[in-house]
């Protein structure tokens, strides 16, 4: 197990990986027989061994105890869908290859099922020889990342920074590298409180075990304590096997609790049982199950004053807070914004498959007076915007997003030290949003973009969102009534932009 954080600010984590993957392993999750039939005898034509399974609970009991190279799922089947059965799996297995079926080949799903992690879509009916050839490209794919050390999730599990808060943390995580004790992580929505979180996991003794992340606020109330604890079959309607809950998951790793303040009452003092002897009943059993989980916390919230104000056990909170660690706003560190913006336009060019664009003089000190209220994650979101709608390979300050072109921006530094992406000399801006707006379309439409209002409206509303959400401390209700919206509404427009729901 190895860290680097050296000159450039990089801190990532590289585990030793001996040897590839000896044989392809093949799971196909699909109701119709028939299509489970035609793929075993195919896949099994060219050496994969192939499991199958008629639904999503049967896959997702499997993969407890084991692993494919690539999975092959329907999308639309009774119980658990393709895109839900999509997003459990890329929970506990990020770097897993999932291909996506269907015969209803629509645009809405084949973009959900990129959105959510899908390796590639498959409509049917499809040619065999084109499955297996793409069931083949995928363990491959997979199996030269896992060759050079890094699967898909760790190739992004990179925290990126310089700044003297930044090092902070860096220090933190090595002080804790050889520790299991509990530990909190606070900061702000989008600082990256989970990559904190997974490199203190793979730099600890439990590296080896499963790192299962479990976002607090995002699981609804009535399903949280079988989430977290798991149930007996026939526990309750429609539990119709065992299903073991994320503390079984993670036994002998690290259960990551994001969003910790948003755990209802009941859920809390069950959870302090589980920390003080490591015991739990599922729902509906009656023999006491026994795990090895090291808890890791974060939280955007003042826990104090929720512990103050009777919203969160005192005991609990003590029990989470043993060591802390806090990871400053992107405005606290704006030093390293060259770097992140750097690393980000790499990481979207990738993605996109096209050539990484520079970012100029003139947009870097726009970015650096923009105050990020969305943090790294919005840093983040900017890049991939700017890859795909800047019109050229270097990026002006009139091909920023208007989130960013809004407000008056101080005079550009003058010291010829400052820091700048590109060779091009800074120009100041300023001018209400509106009028900044109407400068990005003009030039948008002089360069012969289309779909100009579409693409505005839609930063608009993801900056509205992202605004309201951290003015609410995350709190989608709140939020909602803050924008003149109905919860669901809110709901629907972070789906459609690939948000978090």
């Amino acid at each position: 197990m190895q860290q680097s954080a050296g000159s450039h600010g990089v801190f990532r984590v590289s585990p030793d990986i001996a040897g590839g993957p000896q044989h392809v392993k093949a799971w196909i999750v699909d109701d119709d027989e028939s299509i489970r039939w035609v793929l075993q005898r195919a896949l099994g034509a060219h050496d994969v061994d192939v499991k199958s399974f008629p639904g999503g609970v049967e896959m997702l009991d499997e993969l407890e105890s084991d692993m494919p190279d690539v999975l092959l799922t329907d999308i639309r089947m009774p119980g658990i869908d393709g895109l839900k059965l999509l997003e459990r799996v890329k929970a506990q297995a990020p770097d897993l290859p999932i291909i996506i079926m269907t015969a209803h080949s629509d645009l809405d799903s084949a973009v959900a099922a990129y959105r959510k992690g899908a390796f590639e879509y498959l409509p049917k009916p499809f040619d065999v020889d084109d499955a297996v050839e793409l069931v083949q490209r995928a363990a491959r794919i997979a199996g030269d990342a896992q060759e050079n050390g890094l699967d898909a999730q760790q190739r992004d599990a990179i925290i990126v920074g310089e700044a003297p808060a930044m090092q902070e943390v860096f220090r933190a995580i090595g002080r804790l590298a050889r520790s299991q004790i509990t530990v909190m992580i606070t900061g702000e929505s989008g600082t990256g409180k989970e990559l904190v979180a997974r490199a203190l996991h793979e730099h600890s003794p439990r590296a080896g075990k499963p790192f299962i992340a479990v976002n607090t606020a995002a699981i609804p109330k009535d399903l949280m304590e079988s989430e977290f604890f798991g149930h007996e079959k026939g526990a309750f309607t429609g539990a119709t096997a065992l299903r073991r809950g994320r503390f079984e998951q993670a036994h002998g790793g690290t259960l990551f609790l994001d969003e910790i303040g948003d755990m209802p009452a009941d859920l809390q003092t069950r959870l302090l049982r589980v920390l003080s002897d490591g015991q739990f009943y599922r729902v509906g059993g009656h023999v006491p199950v026994q795990v090895d989980v090291r808890v890791i916390a974060a939280t955007n919230q003042e826990l104090e004053s929720a512990v103050e104000e009777g919203r969160f056990r005192e005991d609990l909170y003590h029990r989470l807070n043993v060591i802390r660690v806090r990871i400053p706003p992107l405005r606290e560190r704006k030093s390293d914004l060259p770097l992140l913006m750097t690393h980000f336009m790499a990481r979207a060019a990738r993605e996109l498959d096209v050539e990484p664009k520079r970012i100029l003089s003139d947009a870097m000190h726009r970015l650096q007076a923009f105050d990020w209220p969305g943090n790294v994650r919005q840093a983040e979101n900017v890049c991939r915007w700017m890859t795909v709608m800047a019109p050229g390979q270097d990026i002006h300050a009139d091909d920023l997003p208007p989130e960013v072109l809004g407000g008056d921006v101080p005079p550009p530094p003058t010291d010829a030290a400052a820091p700048t992406v590109g060779d091009a000399p800074a120009v100041a801006g300023s001018g209400h949003w509106d009028d900044q707006l109407a400068q990005w379309a003009r030039q948008r439409l002089a360069d012969g973009s289309t779909g100009v209002a579409q693409a505005a409206m839609a930063q608009v509303e993801q900056t509205l969102m992202d605004v309201a959400l951290e003015h609410s401390h995350g709190h989608k209700q709140e939020a909602a009534r803050l924008l003149g919206w109905g919860r669901n509404t809110l709901t629907r427009k972070l789906k459609e932009h690939g948000r978090p729901e």
